[in-house]
């Protein structure tokens, strides 16, 4: 059993930092109905970019004060998205009904988890599953695949899909053997540059400029959770790329956006520009996509010294899985999450029979590992301010999934029954006008003494801002 204290102590570690001061972490980790630690994960990774945030203020001059978490807050930002409400009513989410995106049976007896939740992912796996578009055609349809050989198919077609392995099974896997012991952040110094001086502000991370080049929960919280602590975030893709609008109305938060097609020369142009004059780079598409592009951590750091590139994955950055694109629900399956999941909620039913396998109800790899992004890149910054240097960051789901199963269970004996997230959190929620009417959210859930996170701008209008940086 790991308390949430040794675990951002093991957090602080492993980024190379002098320990940094310990926040104050209120509640039990026995929040959501999982016996893995997921509000103390969220909790210390929240805690430590906090932590790394204060001593970034402290060198620019600030005060020291008090940061605290509460774990039920923080249990609650693993489905903030859930607890959005547009104009008083819940907003839809998408993907959530369809049948291409769920766990199917194989002629095996496997589990697989599909995930077609973008339309044109959806089309092209009912295409190789040769499947009518409903619950009864897709599972008729895998039902007579191998589990691994479907699984190898919809990898070689760019599709998106996991077998319910266990624990033993992924870390025996070749990806789980390349993975091996990698730490849920990875942070390594990648070229030279002066130290980063930085001078007296309200925030402190304020003039820091973040390029977000990310969609979908992980990569974007990364960003809403820098910019909670003033960070200049803007976000970029190119409009035809297919998004989640709940997601975006959830991460935008505290961000800028704008469009830019790195397909053609001009709005590659401007990125560069952009980089230039960036502190971070964050990067969540598949590993090596964006290099297609002349993107990559060397010719950045050559084009802009000192800057960070925080790479997020779902698989992790090397092995044979690192080229392939993934999900939450993937992440989940493919460690041995989803099949100890279903265990222990079988075992709970009194069920004796086969359990089949099921998520933790919470995007707890997405999140967290956003917030483990975040952390690194903290990090990153104060080892930039003390010892200069460009950086590297790598976080995946999957490390962060593999992270999670070593903080230890919680006794099943100890595991809540039920779960209402925004309950009794009355205090963290927050309400702010958007184009598209008046938002309702749960807003940061750190608190902090003398620079109380925030986010200053209302989740945007996807393309509506310049690609620029805003003036000093």
């Amino acid at each position: 059993m790991t308390a949430v204290p040794e675990a951002f102590a093991f957090l602080n570690r492993i980024t190379g930092l002098a320990q940094l001061r310990q926040p104050a972490f209120e509640g039990e980790d026995s929040i959501v109905p999982t016996p893995f630690r997921v509000a103390g994960a969220a909790s210390a990774a929240l805690g430590l970019t906090a932590a790394a945030a204060n001593e970034i203020w402290r060198l620019r001059g600030g005060a020291a004060q008090d940061i605290s978490i509460d774990l039920k807050a923080a249990a609650a930002s693993l489905l903030s998205f859930a607890l959005l409400r547009l104009n008083g009513e819940p907003v839809p989410r998408p993907a959530e009904s369809k049948p291409t995106v769920a766990f199917h049976k194989t002629a095996d007896g496997r589990w697989i988890h599909l995930h077609g939740g973008f339309p044109y992912q959806e089309r092209r796996t009912l295409d190789l599953l040769n499947a009518q578009n409903t619950v009864e055609g897709v599972s008729e349809s895998v039902a007579k695949w191998n589990a691994m050989a479907l699984e190898e198919s919809l990898a070689f077609m760019g599709l998106c899909g996991a077998v319910a392995r266990t624990e033993e099974e992924w870390r025996n896997s070749p990806q789980g053997l390349v993975l091996g012991d990698t730490p849920p952040i990875v942070l390594r110094r990648v070229g030279d540059a002066p130290p980063l001086r930085l001078g007296e502000a309200v925030s402190p991370l304020e003039g820091i400029k973040i390029l977000d080049l990310t969609r979908v929960l992980a990569g974007p919280s990364a960003g809403r959770t820098l910019a909670s602590h003033g960070a200049d975030v803007l976000s970029v893709r190119a409009e035809k790329l297919p998004t989640v609008d709940l997601f975006d109305l959830d991460t935008g938060q505290g961000k800028r956006s704008t469009f830019l097609d790195l397909t053609k020369p001009a709005d590659a142009e401007a990125l560069r520009v952009l980089a230039r004059d960036a502190h971070v780079f964050v990067d969540s598409y598949r590993p090596g996509a964006l290099r297609e592009l002349g993107v990559t951590p060397a010719a950045l750091a050559h084009a802009s010294p000192g800057i960070i590139y925080l790479a997020i994955s779902c698989y992790g950055h090397k092995g044979p899985w690192a080229p392939r694109r993934g999900w939450e629900q993937l992440a989940q399956s493919a460690t041995g999450l989803a099949l100890d999941q279903g265990s222990f909620m079988a075992a709970r039913a009194g069920n004796r029979r086969e359990s089949v396998p099921q998520l933790i109800p919470a995007a707890a790899c997405d999140y967290i590992s956003g917030y483990l992004a975040a952390a690194g890149v903290a990090a990153a910054l104060l080892r930039r301010m003390r010892e200069g240097g460009s950086w590297m960051v790598e976080v995946s789901l999957c490390t962060t999934a593999m992270w999670l199963q070593s903080l230890g269970k919680i006794p099943a004996s100890q595991v809540v029954e039920g779960w209402k997230p925004g309950q009794g959190l009355d205090l963290y929620f927050k309400s702010c006008e958007t184009g598209k009417g008046r938002l309702d959210f749960l807003g940061p859930v750190v608190r902090m003494s003398k620079t109380p996170p925030a986010w200053r701008r209302p989740p945007p209008q996807p393309g509506a801002d310049e690609a620029r940086w805003l003036a000093a």
